[in-house]
């Protein structure tokens, strides 16, 4: 049977206060039960630790030796809860986020510094993919995704959604012409998803009333490659709008069939696993995350 932390701190505490009665005062127990774990510490290890008479108790040889040992294990577990109480107040720590290209480079990277700042103690390791991964194998803390959740293993949070319209670059269109309708973008380069075929819905309606769903002509599986190809002038592109609003306020990318656009936002949530508590450098990365989209209108 293995020794507990219960019967270290019996033994210590009896030790210090110079009897077993004291001891149970100042461990809040009875005396019989401080007793009990001293009668047990001492057959797990099989010696003596006190002599007991009754007006004093008397270590023995191994009993002086044993209470070094006891004194270190127990200062080394008030030791560590102190750590995980200060990690609680104040965050630190490696933090692992995972997020696609686009919300990375458009979204986080910006946040990083006042991030660091607020938060120095954190280490920040940043990954993208433009897949969804499994968080337990690529051991990440935090994931944020673009549109309608799937995985019911996921806890979530609501970080806001994003809306989306029609892109290309003047020089597509100076060369191209500017689609009038939207029968028109038949004839246009059409540059989509080729992993989602759920991002490929264009928000613009069909005859029917319903968002036009397109065949790309041109594909990527990332919706930053999507932006730098209608940068390049290669097709129009359906990107949210955090993603361009940059190009578009520099006239580097332009709105296209706007009259024509529906609203069609894209959710965007910061997942984790359900049965993972949430840490304190979890916590404080999505409200800060959450208080900074909120601010300055991020999506």
């Amino acid at each position: 049977m293995k020794i507990t932390l219960e019967e270290l701190r019996a033994w210590v505490a009896v030790v210090d206060t110079g009897s077993i009665t004291a001891a149970a005062d100042h461990l809040d127990q009875t005396s019989s039960g401080i007793s009990r774990a001293l009668s047990r510490l001492e057959s797990k290890l099989q010696t003596t630790l006190l002599h007991r008479t009754t007006r004093r108790l008397a270590l023995t040889e191994e009993g002086l030796i044993f209470l070094d040992h006891a004194r270190q294990i127990l200062s080394s577990v008030e030791l560590a809860e102190e750590q995980i109480a200060q990690r609680r107040d104040i965050p630190s720590g490696r933090l692992r986020v995972n997020a696609n290209a686009p919300f990375m480079l458009h979204v986080i990277v910006p946040l990083v510094a006042e991030f660091r700042q607020r938060f120095p103690q954190i280490q920040l390791e940043l990954n993208t993919d433009d897949i969804m991964i499994d968080l337990l194998e690529q051991q990440t803390d935090i994931a944020i995704r673009v549109g309608e959740l799937r995985d019911s293993t996921l806890r979530a949070r609501v970080l806001g959604s994003s809306a989306t319209r029609l892109v290309a670059s003047p020089g597509y269109l100076q060369q191209h012409g500017t689609p009038l309708n939207v029968e028109a973008l038949s004839a246009h380069q059409r540059l989509g998803f080729s992993q989602l075929d759920a991002h490929n819905v264009w928000p613009v309606w069909q005859r029917e009333g319903e968002f036009l769903q397109i065949k790309p002509t041109l594909l990527a599986s990332s919706g930053e490659t999507l932006r730098q190809l209608a940068l390049a002038g290669q097709g129009i592109a359906r990107l949210s709008d955090f993603v361009t609003r940059e190009d578009r306020a520099r006239g580097d990318l332009v709105q296209v069939l706007e009259s024509d656009t529906r609203e069609l936002r894209l959710p965007i949530h910061a997942v984790y696993y359900r049965n993972q508590s949430l840490t304190s450098r979890i916590t404080c990365f999505l409200d800060f995350l959450r208080e900074k989209i909120e601010q300055n209108q991020l999506l």
